[in-house]
């Protein structure tokens, strides 16, 4: 019987893998793991918040602003980073930049809308050279002038 317990005690030794201690190898590979996906959580959070900086419409290739996108320890939402970028002169307010874009259409239609109605109209167009040429005083010449540019103006 003694023969018989000492093979099987050389088979459980030869079973056994080559490394000393199996769970301390075990324990390092969780451990790389572990390293790896905390570096992805870091890339994907710094990921995230250039997006949200990017949404608030914050100009991340300003140099002015790579100090302000670094330093920002604010929520990470769309409205907070621009009213914090807003209040320091990165970005222009909402309403301005609305109020710009609203003017400049107002003048772009309402010159298509004067282009349109240059047709049907059933006056001859003013020959300014000819009413230059026939002014009696400098100061009929500069009101024939103001009135031609306000014309092409709104042409």
């Amino acid at each position: 019987m003694t023969d018989a317990n000492f093979d099987f005690e050389d088979e459980a030794v030869e079973d056994q893998p080559h490394t000393k201690n199996p769970v301390r190898a075990r324990m390092r590979e969780l451990e790389a793991e572990n390293k790896r996906k905390d570096e992805l959580l870091a890339q994907a959070s710094q990921a995230q918040r250039e997006l949200a900086f990017l949404k608030a419409g914050v100009n991340s290739e300003n140099p002015m602003a790579k100090y302000f996108i670094k330093a920002y320890d604010g929520e990470l939402e769309t409205e907070a980073i621009r009213k914090a970028a807003q209040e320091a002169n990165l970005i222009q307010q909402q309403t301005q930049q609305v109020q710009q874009v609203v003017s400049q259409e107002r003048n772009a239609w309402s010159r298509i809308g004067a282009a349109v109605t240059a047709n049907e109209t059933s006056e001859a167009p003013v020959d300014y050279v000819e009413r230059i040429k026939k002014a009696k005083s400098p100061d009929e010449v500069m009101q024939l002038l103001a009135q031609a540019r306000q014309e092409a103006e709104h042409l």
